[in-house]
């Protein structure tokens, strides 16, 4: 059989389609993508957060991976309440429309996936 090339981009759509969507398993997303779990599972070392979304959508520390955290973000020192507020919400916003821009991205992606699983199957 005949060793498949992805793009890294999509290694690194496929990583965060995993860890972006809630309750997801590694089964699951190779399966809709057409690969092999243990080449997700390879991706996921390689470019994968360490973290994962849960099936209540919160986000976790991701099972299959144990990357050390990084330094978080400092917090400047004798920030008035207003300014921790209004810097909070404008990270908020931040999250946000990530959030959006990625739930976008995994639909094109998903859909991407399951026109070309179609194509190949005679």
């Amino acid at each position: 059989m005949a060793r498949k090339n992805y793009s890294e981009e999509f290694r690194r759509q496929a990583v965060d389609l995993y860890e972006s969507t809630p309750g997801a398993t590694v089964r699951g997303i190779a399966e809709d993508l057409g690969i092999v779990r243990g080449t997700l599972r390879g991706w996921l070392e390689v470019y994968g957060t360490g973290k994962k979304t849960a099936a209540d959508g919160t986000l976790t520390s991701s099972p299959l991976q144990s990357k050390p955290p990084g330094p978080s973000p400092a917090v400047p020192e004798g920030e008035a309440p207003e300014q921790r507020i209004a810097r909070l919400e404008a990270g908020n916003a931040a999250l946000r429309a990530e959030r959006t821009k990625l739930t976008t991205e995994r639909e094109i992606l998903q859909r991407a996936a399951k026109y070309f699983a179609g194509e190949t199957r005679w």
